[in-house]
């Protein structure tokens, strides 16, 4: 049995994407112990000490498996023992930070402004080319496209890249899947009419939100019986670090990147808020940082902490997605313009701030609030009035926070058991056959 899951995370910077690597690593080696899961990747070495149950599948040498047999085990052993990890404290020790990586994907988005093709309106034209498709697909048992938002016209290149991955399973008669997905925004020319012949094809697809993808899907040919929300990836492997009692700090993240602007005027009401209310509360600030591109959490949330009268030690640049859901069970309640702390807070029953300011984040942020309901405040940092708004969410959170606790670990665990019989279905279809999707 061999699994190969593709990822929207290549370079493994991203925390939130690490954790749903972790639980879909995890729930697949439950039900096939023996099995080979490879996870494609651009950081070999690394993937070996940030997710030891996986075999890095490496995209930029041609996708191909590793060894088997004993040398297979040995390659395992000192890389989850020894080069994994220090290649992992190595890229924190010399990345302070470098600035290729987020070069390189501002430029494959800014050039992305016409169809593949010349299609006048389109974002794909001036795209790179698109690399091979991985060799390892060709004898795998089951691919999967694991969870992400990269389906969308923000991620031209990866969404591409993951419909070439799914339509060559598809000719080789691969039972092929997409879980914890989020679709759209979704509006480039190119990648809809992609997208239009490739997922009608998708065996199943797990959504992790019902309040965009299920009409996106609809409107690209996908069949509602191909369909189930489900819920993100990473509900699972936030609940399970919640503590019993509640915490008392005052999270924050604030991300500026090129798919998420924020003006310097809203960035500073946003420090001023949080800064006045943990002087109000009496709490210590506690800045989390999610995402390790180009220091683009770091670069924009510790600046808002001058001045706090208590501030949290920030996360080292080696820390784990683990070490990050911990800091956030520490926490009373979060401001976080960063969607997966979001998703890490309510799934361990905290109540969350989130700040917009792109379509892209709302409909991430709205989804999300449709799938825990009450705890999750939307707020938009182009707001007029948004220091107000950014107060009055945060004290009412703060206040509520004991009575939500109970009701979001609730939605949390429901969200998992729906993630758990998602992938029931996709158990039966390797095993039983495309008739075992119906079961």
């Amino acid at each position: 049995m061999k699994v190969l899951v593709d990822n929207g995370e290549y370079w493994l910077r991203n925390r939130g994407d690490i954790a749903m690597m972790v639980m879909t690593v995890d729930r697949l080696r439950e039900h096939w112990p023996q099995a080979r899961i490879g996870m494609l990747t651009d950081e070999p070495r690394v993937m070996r000490a940030v997710l030891p149950e996986a075999e890095p599948v490496f995209a930029g040498g041609g996708g191909h498996w590793g060894r088997s047999g004993l040398g297979g085990q040995l390659d395992q052993v000192t890389g989850t023992r020894f080069l994994g990890p220090a290649a992992l404290h190595w890229r924190a020790a010399t990345e302070v930070p470098k600035h290729h990586l987020r070069g390189v994907r501002d430029w494959v988005r800014s050039e992305a402004n016409a169809l593949i093709g010349g299609e006048q309106g389109s974002e794909s034209a001036g795209m790179p080319p698109l690399p091979p498709v991985p060799a390892a697909v060709s004898d795998a048992s089951l691919v999967i496209a694991q969870g992400g938002g990269y389906m969308t016209d923000v991620d031209l290149y990866q969404a591409h890249r993951t419909l070439n991955l799914l339509e060559h399973a598809q000719g080789l008669g691969i039972p092929n899947v997409m879980i914890g997905q989020g679709m759209g925004p979704m509006r480039d020319p190119e990648l809809l009419r992609r997208a239009a012949e490739v997922l009608p094809k998708v065996d199943f697809i797990g959504l992790r939100e019902g309040m965009r993808g299920p009409k996106l899907l609809a409107e690209l040919g996908v069949s509602s019986d191909r369909i189930l929300v489900t819920g993100d990836d990473a509900v699972e492997f936030s609940y399970r670090m919640r503590r019993p009692e509640i915490g008392g700090d005052l999270g924050l993240c604030l991300r500026i990147a090129d798919y998420s602007k924020v003006s310097d005027s809203a960035r500073d009401t946003l420090g001023a808020v949080v800064r006045a209310r943990a002087a109000e509360f009496g709490t210590a600030l506690a800045p989390l940082i999610i995402s390790e591109y180009d220091d683009e959490d770091r670069t924009h949330t510790l600046p808002l902490l001058t001045g706090a009268a208590k501030v949290r030690a920030v996360i080292g640049r080696a820390g784990t997605a683990q070490d990050v859901a911990r800091q956030v069970s520490r926490c009373r309640v979060l401001v976080t313009s960063a969607y997966h702390l979001a998703v890490f807070a309510l799934s361990q029953g905290i109540p969350a701030v989130a700040v917009t300011a792109s379509q892209y984040y709302d409909d991430k942020f709205y989804g999300l609030a449709d799938m825990f309901g009450a705890g999750l405040r939307v707020v938009h940092l182009d707001a007029d009035n948004l220091e107000t708004e950014l107060t009055r969410a945060v004290r009412e959170l703060w206040e509520s926070a004991p009575e939500l606790r109970d009701t979001l670990q609730q939605k949390a665990v429901e969200q998992i058991d729906t993630g758990r019989t998602g992938l029931d279905r996709v158990f039966r279809l390797v095993e039983e056959g495309p008739g075992g999707l119906s079961g």
